[in-house]
């Protein structure tokens, strides 16, 4: 199977990002209709957008239950920068459900959390390892993070089983660039002149243009990166975002989308009612300030980010607040264009471009 595959035809339940948040999915399924086994009364299918594991409580159980429905033909999922992680063996912010060396790191953020067994740490990669970058069809495409025709066309054809050495060819390209041109020297000149490192939030350090341009490149030069992650350029201020301070910003692509196809992705922690984002480390550019929560978005119209931030879920947690205050879990019912919330809620999107709602 390659890294870009079809969509299943029918009515779709596309699922935002999930990030191990298991009752929360349960819950939201039971709204939408699906039964135990994904199986809905009316044939509709389920597609994940994406993220489905790290930050949250009960990630082993997530991956578990996906990859069941999947098994059953009732679900489809692409592979969001977690899972993605998780496959190149990357020990970020948030997976110490699975990665020893993050387990004392994320107690503060995340604990309770429900850690993989060691009998079952092989069959969850190599579940991920199946899941494709992008789906698609003639009324609707899905990826986690962003849709650009020339890097989605630069992995379609390539196997599944490619996707970590291609990946690390990818990023090579960048390294290559800072190692033959005077980009290595700047970086450490910047570096060294700043003592307290990148990893603590309380030393923000000056813009390191060096670095900045380094990030771009290691965004931008690996189209898996671009798909799941999104576009990035030289930022004009550092800010602090998954455990460090980082220099490229994020860029809304989607104002230069113009293919007619809607896209729905996840990733980018849309939300329905105002919240401080750097509470839950998210200090970089806010791509959805100015967007109506509900909101198709775009040049024209057509993509739809389902991504309701459930993964700062951990943060009402800590606070005592009620789950799902702030951050939630929702699905996009397609053709229907509306949403469904974990708490049964339901919400008509608007501004959609074939109508002009």
């Amino acid at each position: 199977m390659n890294l870009v595959q079809g969509l299943a035809s029918g009515n779709l339940d596309i699922v935002g990002d999930v990030h191990g948040e298991y009752e929360a999915l349960c819950q939201l399924l039971h709204h939408l209709g699906h039964d135990e086994n994904g199986a809905h009364p009316q044939g509709r299918s389920l597609v994940f957008v994406g993220d489905l594991c790290d930050r949250g409580p009960n990630t082993p159980a997530v991956l578990a239950l996906v990859q069941r429905l999947i098994k059953a033909g009732r679900a489809q999922a692409v592979l969001g920068n977690h899972e993605i992680n998780l496959l190149r063996d990357d020990a970020k912010d948030g997976a110490g459900w699975y990665f020893d060396e993050r387990v004392h790191r994320d107690q503060d953020k995340y604990a309770p959390f429900a850690r993989i067994a060691e009998a079952d740490r092989e069959q969850a990669l190599e579940f991920v390892a199946t899941l494709p970058i992008a789906l698609e069809r003639e009324d609707i495409r899905v990826v986690h993070a962003c849709w650009l025709q020339d890097k989605i066309d630069a992995i379609r054809h390539l196997p599944t089983s490619a996707l970590r050495g291609q990946y690390d060819t990818w990023e090579g390209h960048a390294d290559e660039i800072r190692r033959t041109t005077d980009l290595a020297q700047r970086m450490q000149e910047e570096i060294s002149d700043w003592p307290w490192g990148l990893e603590d939030r309380k030393q923000q350090p000056p813009l390191l243009h060096a670095r900045a341009e380094h990030e771009a490149n290691k965004q931008m030069l690996n189209p898996l990166k671009v798909l799941s992650s999104g576009v990035e350029q030289k930022g004009q201020k550092p800010f602090f975002a998954g455990g460090k301070w980082r220099f490229a910003d994020r860029v809304a692509w989607w104002d230069q989308y113009d293919q007619t196809t809607p896209v729905v992705v996840g990733h980018y922690w849309r939300r329905l009612h105002p919240i401080d984002r750097a509470e839950v480390g998210k200090e970089d550019i806010d791509l959805f300030k100015q967007i109506d929560p509900v909101h198709w978005h775009g040049k024209h119209g057509n993509v739809f980010c389902v991504d309701f931030s459930v993964g700062g879920r951990w943060d009402e947690r800590k606070r005592g607040l009620p789950l799902g205050r702030y951050y939630k879990l929702a699905a996009l019912r397609w053709p229907e264009r509306t949403l469904t919330f974990d708490d049964g809620s339901s919400l008509a999107t608007q501004g959609f471009a074939a109508d002009g709602t």
